[in-house]
């Protein structure tokens, strides 16, 4: 059996390993920097920036395919020539035509990294954060005219951790991928895949990410609301507090909610302490929205209160701009509490 692949990055190395150790031939490799890069940029691109997928090419001595779109007379006499069996595809922006993807004898499967039909289009790692989903999946799918519409071949799910960026969902989706390509290789060498139509009733589409939210508005969101920003949005997209003229880049992983039941269990535990009433210390919001309510120059740290009176306490913090960077400490000292 033999499959050309097309991909990028982790995706494509996902792929390539999946192939290999179900033991079809690979006929081609089809690198997407291919379809975006001059000759002379992906020179300099593979010289000074090696990814992973480049390297188990070389690795392998896999056949690489050098052509500048998926759509081109070229490719598709690439995938005659090589009596091609299946064409894979996972991160690949470009949106195959019919004449491109009805080629292959078997047919054109794609890895999308959500539970189709839910969250079609580019940023499925984004948009489940972002919206709070539990579960989120990778799904293999026939390809068809449209986008991430094509019948379902293979569906696992994928749990999403409260502390979880789009960086570790997208690496463990990577993971589930290979799981998945490599048990598609094994079954459609042995076994009928049955094809399963998507439920257009339960589906939903979420276009590019607008870059607007990474500009963090405190007093019109809610504190889960902008720690699930901040999460989705990384490594792609880091996200600023604005302090006046000033911008400070906001650490994933170093955040922590602030709720008022937390302040009153600890005025409580004070004053009792000191032998007075407990029903004295009573918090219903630890201030206003956008309110800074703590600094830490040494941590780099400010807390500010949200829109739904809980507070972002967000250390490691970073003064954009290359030049006034490392006086982000002394810069945060110096802003005043309200």
């Amino acid at each position: 059996m033999k499959v050309i692949l097309l991909g990028k990055g982790q995706m494509l190395a996902n792929m390539i390993e999946s192939a290999r150790e179900s033991g079809v031939e690979i006929a081609g490799v089809f690198r997407y920097e291919r379809t975006v890069m001059s000759g002379a940029k992906l020179l300099f691109h593979d010289l000074f920036q090696t990814s992973h997928d480049l390297t188990l090419i070389k690795k392998y001595n896999l056949p690489e395919v050098k052509c500048k779109s998926a759509n081109s007379e070229e490719f598709r006499n690439y995938v005659l020539k090589n009596n091609t069996d299946i064409i894979m595809v996972g991160t690949w922006k470009e949106k195959l035509k019919k004449e491109t993807f009805s080629m292959p004898k078997i047919g054109t499967v794609n890895i999308h990294p959500s539970l189709l039909p839910r969250y079609r289009g580019p940023n499925p790692y984004m948009q489940v954060i972002l919206r709070g989903e539990k579960k989120t999946g990778v799904t293999l799918h026939l390809m068809d005219e449209n986008l991430d519409t094509g019948a379902i071949l293979i569906q696992k799910e994928i749990d999403i951790l409260t502390s979880d960026t789009g960086k570790e969902l997208r690496e463990r989706a990577f993971s589930v991928a290979r799981e998945v390509a490599s048990e598609f290789f094994s079954k459609i060498k042995s076994e009928v895949i049955i094809p399963i139509k998507q439920n257009e009733n339960r589906a939903t589409y979420f276009g590019n990410i607008d870059e607007t939210i990474k500009m963090l508005d405190f007093k019109n969101k809610t504190s889960e609301e902008l720690y699930a920003t901040i999460r989705a949005l990384h490594p792609w997209l880091p996200c600023y507090i604005t302090i006046g003229k000033h911008f400070l880049s906001v650490n994933p992983y170093k955040i922590k909610i602030e709720t008022p039941e937390a302040k009153t269990m600890a005025e409580a535990l004070y004053t009792t302490i000191q032998g007075k009433h407990s029903e004295d210390a009573t918090s219903e919001t630890l201030g206003h929205p956008g309110e800074i309510i703590a600094k830490d120059g040494k941590t780099r740290s400010l807390t500010i209160v949200c829109k739904d009176g809980k507070a972002l306490k967000m250390e490691g913090l970073k003064l954009w701009g290359f030049f006034i960077r490392p006086f982000t400490g002394i810069f945060i000292k110096n802003i005043k509490l309200l």
